[in-house]
């Protein structure tokens, strides 16, 4: 059932029908196909970009949508309640521009932003390796400063598009120094057609079938200077502050999942009947349903706060922490007991919801575990402490 929202302006309500709409018409007839076929629906993403919902967050001057985060976020949580490997794809293609959008100058926005936020292009963001993910200081791909170019080697891994991107936000070591560690990243903006990148098979994953994941290789990638987003070492301050924002996005994705288990269980248990009542009328599924639409709730409420606090420019680390941590964890719980409320139809793959509750665990580990989320909630914790 569609969420009722209290948005900040007119345009926004218009935006989210749209969203709406492009959901059911684009969306709703291909996501059972495609996941089950892993099959990567580029040109849901060229509807997407069409329609103006690849750069929501980013500036109108370059070609963006200039919505508040409140706003974009509710849009991938639409998306998320009819295809979550499309609202992660908004997502993830949202924190790749995010780098240039930020710390490039204004001459690399004016240059290369437009076509980034403007939906022909796709986007990927290059920071986990095979041996460094959640230790983002310990990566090892290098860039050697060779003339006019950096000469890039070294492989990611778990990279979201990858194959797929037309531009890579790569994280990469430009120092040699071992004690620069995290002081030696920088970021480079890589087209992905050039000379010496590569992906390698797409992983074959648990869930999110219909959203590629695959290792990204540079290989003697020449990668011109002007590329370099922000300074030389700034690298790994631009990585956390990519990640602030990701974490929101995949908190709206884990509502959009958590709110498709809902609705699903809901009309099951209002239809189905047992004992010659609608299962609703049990106590025992009614009291579980209950817990389930109240974690939903919950968990909007606190990844739209975190959103604020980012659009009225308050530090929003913390919050975007908690947000990723628990929404994630609500949408496992909600899917795992929409499967419950359907018995053993919600165990076969006619129904959605077995899928859901796969596509339900990758979100408690992509962008930070919730491990690490906790981690991070500590630190910031110990910091108030003074």
């Amino acid at each position: 059932m569609p969420v009722q929202r209290h948005l900040p302006t007119e345009e926004a309500t218009e935006l989210i029908g749209l969203t709406r709409e492009l959901a059911r018409e684009e969306l709703a007839p291909r996501v059972d196909e495609y996941e089950a076929q892993s099959r990567f629906p580029r040109e849901v993403f060229a509807t997407l970009g069409k329609a103006g919902l690849l750069g929501l967050p980013y500036d109108e001057r370059y070609g963006g949508g200039g919505q508040p985060y409140e706003v974009y976020l509710q849009v991938v949580e639409e998306l998320a309640t009819v295809w979550a490997s499309v609202a992660e794809g908004v997502s993830v293609h949202t924190l790749a521009c995010f780098p240039l959008a930020t710390f490039g100058t204004e001459a690399q926005r004016e240059r290369w932003l437009p076509d980034l936020v403007g939906g022909e292009l796709l986007g990927a963001y290059c920071l986990s390796e095979p041996q460094s993910g959640s230790d983002a200081a310990a990566l090892t791909t290098k860039a050697v400063r060779d003339g006019d170019d950096y000469v890039v080697d070294g492989t990611k891994a778990w990279i979201t598009h990858g194959g797929e991107a037309d531009f890579y936000s790569l994280l990469c070591r430009t120092s040699t120094d071992p004690d620069a560690a995290s002081r030696g990243i920088s970021c480079l903006l890589v087209d992905g057609s050039t000379d010496g990148v590569s992906a390698g098979a797409p992983e074959r994953k648990m869930g999110f079938s219909g959203s590629t994941t695959a290792q990204v290789r540079f290989d003697g990638a020449r990668v011109p200077a002007d590329r370099l987003l922000g300074d030389e070492g700034q690298g790994f301050k631009i990585a956390l502050a990519a990640l602030d924002g990701g974490r929101l996005g995949i908190a709206a994705c884990a509502v959009g999942l958590a709110q498709n288990a809902l609705d699903v269980a809901l009309a099951w248990a209002g239809e189905r009947r047992q004992f010659g009542r609608p299962l609703v009328d049990f106590q025992g599924l009614s009291f579980l349903l209950a817990d389930m639409a109240t974690g939903v709730e919950a968990g909007r409420a606190l990844y739209l706060e975190a959103a604020r606090r980012r659009d009225r420019g308050q530090s929003f680390g913390k919050q975007a922490a908690m947000a990723k941590l628990f929404c994630t964890d609500m949408a496992m719980r909600v899917a795992t007991d929409a499967v419950q409320v359907l018995g053993g139809y919600g165990y076969v793959r006619d129904f959605p919801v077995e899928r859901l509750m796969r596509e339900a665990k990758a979100l408690q580990i992509v962008e930070g575990t919730n491990q690490v989320q906790r981690m991070v909630i500590g630190r910031h914790l110990q910091r108030e402490l003074g």
